[in-house]
């Protein structure tokens, strides 16, 4: 999952960035609200966190651009401003939730996670189950049949992804936007060296392999085994 921080305080900034990314997360900055509008705009981000005070354009301005344009990313606004009125007008102006400063790093993992869950529509908030195959998102425990498999966090980034998206066929640039935080280099391998560790412990010893190559487009992960490739 790819997350835009906008936010122009250096400190927090490093703080919040180093967190989502140790959790697995890909991770864009922007300085100022005309840059994350920019970057908003222009990139496919699962969810944003937006500061309120920030130069050049401030968060709540941002937040209605971004709406303006039709651009529905789950926005996570902080503030120190943290008033039943401050709250209250965040949320009329777009945002989709809020959280006051200072704040601890897991609350504002829980309340992304939270987001991208409803922006997913996923019925159950906490699991995510293709087949045999269950990732439960709080504890990120992994699961195929009674098997526990362990994964780094870029590969539970990575497969979080292809179950959030489970039956349609994803492409390379897809994936290198969702999950790294840089753009696709068409002459990088990390896709296909990712993808082949990641179903080496996903789909070996069993009978349905669920990550399946589409030659020349991409990749799927679906509980019905194909000729693909």
């Amino acid at each position: 999952m790819r997350i835009l921080l906008v936010e122009d305080d250096a400190k927090i900034a490093s703080f919040v960035l180093k967190g989502l990314r140790a959790a697995g997360y890909a991770a864009d900055h922007a300085a100022d609200g005309e840059e994350g509008l920019q970057m908003a705009l222009t990139e496919p981000y699962d969810a944003a966190v937006i500061d309120i005070m920030l130069p050049r354009l401030d968060g709540l301005a941002l937040i209605e651009r971004l709406r303006a344009r039709k651009v529905n990313t789950p926005i996570l606004i902080l503030s120190a401003k943290g008033t039943v009125e401050d709250r209250v007008r965040g949320l009329e102006r777009g945002g989709d939730d809020y959280l006051p400063k200072p704040f601890a790093f897991s609350e504002l993992l829980a309340r992304l996670q939270a987001l991208i869950r409803r922006a997913g529509g996923i019925s159950d908030p906490t699991r995510l189950v293709v087949g045999d195959l269950t990732v439960n998102l709080l504890t990120r425990e992994v699961l195929r049949g009674d098997r526990r498999i362990d994964l780094q966090p870029r590969e539970f980034s990575l497969l979080e992804y292809l179950m959030r998206n489970a039956g349609r066929i994803v492409s390379k640039t897809m994936i290198m936007e969702h999950v790294w935080d840089y753009h696709f280099d068409p002459q990088t391998n990390v896709v296909e060296a990712r993808i082949s560790r990641l179903r080496d412990k996903i789909d070996r010893g069993f009978d349905t392999k669920l990550i399946q190559t589409v030659r020349g487009v991409g990749y799927v992960l679906r509980a019905t085994q194909t000729s693909l490739e």
